[in-house]
């Protein structure tokens, strides 16, 4: 039975688990999944200022909106990384005051040299044209320490190292969350900020990171679950394989009944979804390729192929390549007909993150059935996959 992200959202909640583990390929739908889950354990109601951080923490697509780059192109000053005001950033800079620590966790993911400077502001303009003296930070810098007292002048990190220090402001208050918690008497905490908080929801923070990152990354969200108190229940989502694994292995997922809180979450043409148990870490039971497939034909055949049928697509070239010793997916169109280049650059145009929507315009109903065409071609020319036919 299909459902809704709304009520996938209340079967996730409803289920009570300390922890439930996600799997997901891109453009299923995890990021407004998120979003759902922090509507429903805290909506937002009418004269009530409570913050939603609260009840609920959640780190995904939304979290790094709340950071952009002011590259004073005009003025040639250095570039920062503004921090738009809100009250997470304000939570765990102002109250926690966290800086070295968020400092001490971005360096061990990045480099050790490279240091942010947290720059703070003091007044905030009022509507009757006063000032309030307010402790709030703005924005970021970045230099690289060369030895010796110097340093780079500010510049400029690349998109992966940015996701790097937003995870590490994330798991930083993480930290300080649990710590807290895990002081049995309320009374006896540092802050009574964290007393009601109820879930954190984590979508997808290795995007960014290598394989040796990513490994240590889950290793040590997982010890941190592990500490945490009853009390908080943790949502997390992933399109990384080897993430759910070493998750699925390091919380032992696998002693669990029946797997219990271990799931595979499906988008149908439809726009509807389906959130299935699963059993085993993503080697055993997921049969990636299988469901990539499964996906694809489906779309084909109700001719809904949208935008992120490319992504599917391109994953399952990469998976096949891998599997049959191919440095490029590219390779696997040598046997189809046409352009190789334009089939190349069709998929990642349509599967490329960093393009947004809106500069994309809609498959149009060539390319739809060039979808088709190469999911044919995959098929059709590698015994790889009538091998796999066979074994289902």
């Amino acid at each position: 039975m299909t459902k809704t992200l709304d009520e996938i959202a209340a079967q996730l909640r409803d289920a009570n688990k300390k922890v439930q583990l996600i799997y997901a390929f891109n453009g299923t739908g995890k990021t407004r999944l998120s979003r759902a889950m922090k509507t429903l354990i805290a909506p937002r109601i009418e004269g009530d200022d409570t913050p939603a951080r609260n009840k609920i923490l959640y780190y995904s697509a939304f979290t790094e909106d709340l950071f952009y780059w002011d590259n004073d192109l005009k003025g040639d000053g250095l570039p920062k990384l503004v921090i738009q005001p809100n009250s997470f950033t304000d939570w765990i800079l102002v109250d926690q005051g966290q800086e070295v620590n968020i400092t001490r966790v971005f360096q061990h993911y990045s480099k050790a040299a490279l240091t942010p400077t947290f720059n703070q502001a003091y007044t905030r303009d009022n509507e009757d044209g006063s000032n309030t003296e307010v402790k709030a930070f703005s924005e970021v810098t970045f230099t690289i320490e060369a030895g010796d007292d110097a340093r780079t002048d500010a510049f400029k990190i690349s998109k992966g190292e940015e996701s790097n220090f937003i995870w590490s402001i994330f798991y930083t208050l993480l930290e300080t969350v649990v710590a807290e918690l895990s002081i049995a008497e309320p009374d006896q905490r540092g802050t009574d900020q964290f007393n009601a908080l109820e879930y954190v929801f984590v979508d997808d923070p290795v995007s960014s990171l290598d394989e040796n990152h990513l490994i240590e990354l889950a290793v040590n969200l997982a010890n941190l679950i592990n500490k945490a108190p009853a009390q908080l229940r943790f949502v997390i989502t992933t399109h990384s394989p080897l993430f759910y694994n070493v998750l699925h292995n390091e919380l032992d997922l696998k002693k669990k009944p029946a797997n219990d809180g271990c799931y595979l979450l499906e988008r149908h043409a439809d726009g509807s979804f389906t959130l299935n148990t699963k059993y085993g870490d993503a080697n055993k039971s997921f049969t990636y390729h299988l469901h990539l497939r499964r996906m694809l034909e489906e779309a084909i055949a109700q001719d809904k192929v949208e935008r992120y049928h490319f992504t599917l697509l391109r994953n399952l070239y990469e998976k096949t390549a891998g599997f049959l010793g191919h440095d490029k997916w590219g390779d696997l169109l040598n046997t189809a007909e046409g352009n190789k280049e334009a089939y190349v650059r069709l998929i990642n145009t349509f599967s490329h993150s960093s393009l947004s929507t809106e500069q994309i315009a809609d498959p149009t109903p060539q390319q739809k059935q060039t979808v088709k065409f190469l999911l044919d071609n995959l098929i059709d020319n590698y015994g790889y996959w009538k091998q796999e036919a066979q074994d289902v």
